[in-house]
């Protein structure tokens, strides 16, 4: 009986580390996906402002065609102009005059979207800035993120080793048919295989446990399954029903 119960202590400690087991694993297994996040966002604040950036060199290409056409216009108004010294009949004079007036009125209308497109440019500069600013206040932070969550990570495989460790010298001691007795139980159970009796009932399913398999339960003399959900049934006693055990015993 004294070794079913030292048995049944191992078991527990066992369900106690594989439980801390999947808790590190589930962790860890969260933190490259939180990683991938920040450096998503990270990516998306960069791209923002390679978007600003080229958003300003088609302006400013956008603008240099605009005056490269201004440039040809008035060079061919310039040529106009001095072919009116040339002219010798007043239609040809007219029709120069309406050639330069007809240019020069093309001119204006360019030199009008030159500057649209240098306000449109000091709003595009502005989102640059913007733009820069915060990525680097947010690439700060988001960085700080990462490397918060490389040190999480760092800490968690230091935990998973330690556990590992403890499990692989806890399952040395176990005997071998409740071990994988525990082991079966796990692998259909999602990782648990004990459930604590509280108040006459499993506390994983509910059930309520017959009168005497609860005292059998009490007392650690042999393993019980539970009649619903199959799983090691086993008996802590609280902290008040510790004292009134010991209370008894000094008493007697």
């Amino acid at each position: 009986m004294d070794g079913e119960q030292v048995e049944f202590e191992k078991l527990i400690r066992l369900q106690e580390i594989d439980n801390l087991l999947r808790q590190v694993s589930a962790e860890l297994s969260d933190i490259p996906h939180l990683i991938q996040e920040i450096e998503n966002k990270i990516k998306a604040d960069s791209d923002q402002v390679i978007k600003a950036r080229e958003k300003l060199s088609h302006n400013q290409k956008k603008r240099r065609n605009l005056e490269a056409e201004v440039k040809d216009l008035k060079a061919v108004v310039a040529k106009f102009k001095h072919q009116l010294n040339e002219v010798k009949t007043n239609k040809e004079y007219t029709s120069l005059l309406k050639e330069i007036q007809e240019n020069q009125a093309k001119i204006d209308a360019l030199e009008e979207n030159i500057i649209k497109e240098l306000l449109v440019a000091d709003e595009i500069e502005e989102e640059i800035r913007t733009a820069t600013l915060r990525q680097k206040n947010e690439e700060e932070h988001l960085k700080q993120e990462i490397a918060a969550l490389n040190q999480r990570q760092k800490e968690l495989e230091e935990k998973k080793n330690l556990y590992t460790g403890q499990r692989e010298q806890l399952v040395k001691t176990i005997p071998k048919d409740q071990l994988q007795l525990y082991l079966n139980i796990a692998r259909k159970r999602g990782g648990v295989a004990l459930s604590r009796v509280v108040d006459e009932f499993c506390s994983m399913c509910q059930m309520r446990i017959r009168p005497q398999m609860l005292n059998e339960i009490r007392d650690r003399s042999k393993i019980h399954l539970c009649e619903s959900c199959g799983r090691i049934l086993y008996f802590e006693p609280s902290s008040e029903e510790e004292d009134s055990k010991d209370a008894e015993e000094s008493s007697r």
